[in-house]
């Protein structure tokens, strides 16, 4: 029993000489960050596009609400909007009435435009300097700092993209598991 005390004890003593020096967080990292969570978030997305059959991409859950080639084009555009409100770049885009176009309803379509979103998405903020992550943009009420917005963005992909899982799975299909790594 001694023995097994002085063991405990060394242990204990040793464990207290090493200490966790936590390192500040730079802004090159926040960016490295931000572009593995878009390129995971774009295949992800990329696997509900592609676990819904094509010719289910007009249902609703409910009459009420969007349908799935609806949400995803709706997502779509908020990934288009908001990175360029955080980043400033400018892509050529229909605009907020995508999501109701007749003719960007079928998978194809929808394919493309969230395809072209993700890449101007990761694109854009790889252009960024990190160093401009605290600047203010918008007007009035609704200025936020750059991060912010980028943090919105992606939230707001991750909604709608959760949203769509009911909708795959009142198809009687079991949706893509979750990555989050």
């Amino acid at each position: 029993m001694p023995r097994l005390s002085f063991l405990l004890l060394s242990v204990l003593l040793a464990g207290g000489s090493f200490r966790s020096i936590a390192q500040p967080i730079t802004g090159q990292q926040i960016k490295e960050q931000f572009i593995a969570d878009w390129v995971r978030a774009k295949a992800y997305t990329l696997d509900y596009l592609n676990t819904m059959p094509a010719d289910r991409y007009s249902f609703r859950a409910v009459d009420s609400i969007r349908s799935f080639a609806g949400q995803m084009l709706h997502l779509a555009s908020g990934n288009v909007f908001l990175i360029g409100a955080a980043t400033g770049a400018k892509i050529d885009w229909p605009g907020r009435g995508l999501e109701n176009s007749p003719t960007a309803q079928n998978k194809d379509s929808v394919v493309w435009y969230v395809t072209r979103s993700y890449d101007y998405a990761i694109e854009s903020i790889k252009a960024l300097d990190p160093d401009k992550y605290a600047e203010m943009v918008g007007e009035g009420n609704r200025k936020a700092m750059r991060y912010t917005l980028l943090l919105k963005a992606f939230e707001h992909q991750t909604h709608h993209r959760g949203q769509t899982t009911i909708y795959i799975r009142l198809q009687g299909i079991r949706p893509p598991n979750e990555r989050l790594f």
